[in-house]
């Protein structure tokens, strides 16, 4: 987005953490400010604390959560004569300090870029209790940023509609949709080799249905030997390699770790089919997973699970099947495509068009900007900071 954001008449910054995540993947780094460059973006990356251990307990998150954001309400403060908009990009939801802060001392406007209903996944996922203190300050601050930021950028219509509905006072006309996408010139189908292989290429996280894929494996190579490689890393990395274990899968399931991301068109336009399962929550009902457009813009169909936007996706493009939450099911869909490769090769050809058309990330950039030109007052070039933090996918 920043990439095609600076190629439109916007000088664009984007402060990050050093790379942190997944935890304990990397060198833990010291310095207070590293700057670079990247396809014509300005990177400045801020010291945060960098957890150490693959699995970091409550402590060490919130301490990564808020580090970064208390240094770059810093950093921000001190260049404020530098930018006139601030986007800030959440989850976590702490990202939001620098935008307020931006906000009410320098009058800045700030675009909320909202990826995830945070509070709501984490009560669902088992790791906030729901009417603990902790949601209900969590609650209060949200309330105050989304009542004080000049646009809410939300990835989908129904986040967007769960924001309203949740909090008081929000204009709906303040919620724009700022869909995730692909960049169609990085992603797209190579000519290679086909192996027999499936494929998940993202975050091994707790809102992935991963164990309920590997364990169909099994009945799967009963009729289509292959296997399924699931590359990254994530919170539940190390549970999944237990489940193979324990299961007796290694010879059909791969971890093949942190991949560096130049790899990863190949290794999707290698395989058959692209996995994208998430678990059937309420509270992800919002989310199309990026690496689904990023299966599509490859030219490979997609198995996907969960409700709502990712089933949309799939019946709208014509290049996904939507499993139940259960490893028969999983089964059975991803066999039925593979029992049918001139349909696998529609799905495919579907995907990539329907990309193109409908989530390239220069599109997507695009709207943005006039977006952003609307709530300036339609002054036409601006400097603009994005805060993101490590652990957003």
């Amino acid at each position: 987005m920043a990439k095609y954001l600076s190629r439109d008449d916007c000088e664009v910054t984007v402060l990050a953490p050093h790379p942190s995540f997944p935890p304990g993947s990397f060198d833990k780094k010291w310095s207070v400010s590293e700057k670079s460059s990247i396809d014509g973006v300005k990177l400045v990356n801020l010291f945060s604390w960098q957890p150490g251990s693959k699995d970091p307990g409550f402590i060490e998150r919130m301490a990564y959560y808020l580090s970064f954001p208390f240094h770059a309400v810093l950093w921000t403060t001190i260049n404020h004569r530098h930018y006139d908009i601030i986007m800030t990009s959440a989850p976590p939801i702490f990202t939001g300090f620098a935008g307020l802060f931006s906000k009410i001392l320098f009058k800045k406007k700030w675009v909320m870029d909202v990826r995830d209903l945070w509070i709501n996944a984490s009560i669902s996922l088992g790791f906030l209790k729901e009417g603990s203190f902790f949601e209900k300050i969590s609650r209060k601050y949200e309330q105050v940023c989304y009542s004080r930021c000049d646009l809410i950028s939300v990835t989908t219509r129904e986040l967007g509609e769960d924001i309203v509905r949740t909090y008081n006072n929000i204009n709906p006309l303040k919620t724009k949709v700022i869909s995730n996408g692909v960049d169609t010139d990085f992603f797209y189908p190579m000519q290679v080799e086909k192996k027999d292989q499936i494929i998940y290429a993202g975050n091994i996280g707790h809102a992935q249905d991963l164990e309920n894929v590997i364990l169909a494996m099994k009945r799967i190579n009963e009729t289509h030997p292959l296997k399924f490689i699931i590359a990254g890393d994530g919170d539940i990395k190390h549970h999944l390699e237990q489940v193979v274990a324990e299961q007796g899968l290694e010879e059909f399931v791969e971890f093949p770790g942190l991949v560096p991301r130049e790899d990863i068109p190949r290794m999707l336009s290698e395989s058959l089919i692209g996995i994208a399962p998430l678990k059937k929550l309420r509270t992800l009902e919002y989310a199309v997973p990026t690496k689904a457009y990023e299966y599509m813009a490859c030219g490979i169909p997609f198995v996907g699970s969960g409700e709502g936007e990712i089933r949309k996706l799939a019946e709208a493009s014509g290049a996904g099947l939507i499993s139940e939450n259960y490893s028969e099911s999983f089964a059975e869909s991803i066999v039925r495509l593979l029992s049918n490769p001139d349909a696998m090769d529609s799905m495919g050809s579907k995907g990539r068009e329907f990309v193109e058309i409908n989530y390239s990330r220069q599109q997507i950039a695009s709207s943005l900007r006039a977006d952003i030109c609307d709530i300036t007052a339609g002054r036409k070039s601006k400097n603009i900071k994005g805060i993101s933090h490590a652990g957003s996918e």
